[in-house]
């Protein structure tokens, strides 16, 4: 398995507790990234909320970083990514931030350094579009949402 070396940065010194993002298993594809507050934030529900890591990184060309929710936090509390997944891009040298959204019932409490969502480092690919008046057939054609059915 190939690994990228990713050059991290702390943007505020007052956090430098608070771990690097790391994997959780030796399996895991997305590294837990935490939240960087001074105190407790409550994530009111039907709230969407920019929470900070105080973090910046720097991502090798051809590579992005999709921030993804943490599938504990979405099953037990209702708090998810909003715009999941989250792309950063290679040329971003800004703070990291997660857009969270609590869909729970509940208002939910973040606490320094709490685990808030992954990263997961993914391949690039460019595309060019080539404007056509023809499309090779496939035996699906233009069928569109539930064309398969329910069962």
């Amino acid at each position: 398995m190939n690994t990228l070396q990713i050059k991290v940065k702390r943007i505020d010194d007052k956090f430098s507790d608070i771990p690097l993002p790391v994997y959780a298993t030796e399996d895991s594809s997305g590294l837990d990234v935490r939240a960087a507050l001074d105190e407790p934030f409550t994530l009111k529900k039907g709230e969407i909320s920019m929470l900070p890591t105080n973090l910046s990184v720097e991502i090798p060309k051809g590579y992005e970083i999709q921030v993804r929710p943490r599938s504990g936090l979405a099953a037990k509390h209702g708090v998810g990514v909003l715009n999941s997944p989250g792309t950063i891009d290679a040329d971003y040298r800004g703070e990291i931030k997660v857009i969270l959204f609590n869909f729970g019932k509940e208002d939910f409490i973040i606490n320094r350094g709490e685990r808030i969502a992954q990263l997961v480092f993914s391949k690039v690919y460019k595309a060019d579009f080539i404007e056509s008046d023809n499309l090779i057939e496939t035996e699906r054609g233009a069928g569109g949402f539930g064309h398969t059915g329910s069962s």
